[in-house]
């Protein structure tokens, strides 16, 4: 028998023309819902909009270790 029940506060209501003896074991089966899917953002999509808003040096990512922390340039320049 398949009967459909609404479930209420975590609560299952049997439809009142379903004479189910109290205390009588029944078995549920609950249909599997896919969750749905959501795609997070990549990296360059997040930050995309900070690209080129820092003015530096042309050799800054060659060079970070120079500008950040004083440190010899390695390239001699």
């Amino acid at each position: 028998m398949t009967i459909t029940a609404k479930v209420h506060n975590h609560t299952i209501t049997l439809p009142p023309e379903l004479a189910i003896a109290e205390g009588a074991e029944v078995q549920i089966t609950v249909p599997e819902i896919e969750p749905a899917k959501v795609e997070a953002p990549t990296l360059y999509e997040t930050l995309k909009d900070f690209i080129g808003c820092i003015d530096g040096p042309e050799d800054l990512a060659a060079e970070h270790d120079h500008y950040a922390h004083g440190a010899p340039k390695r390239s001699g320049r």
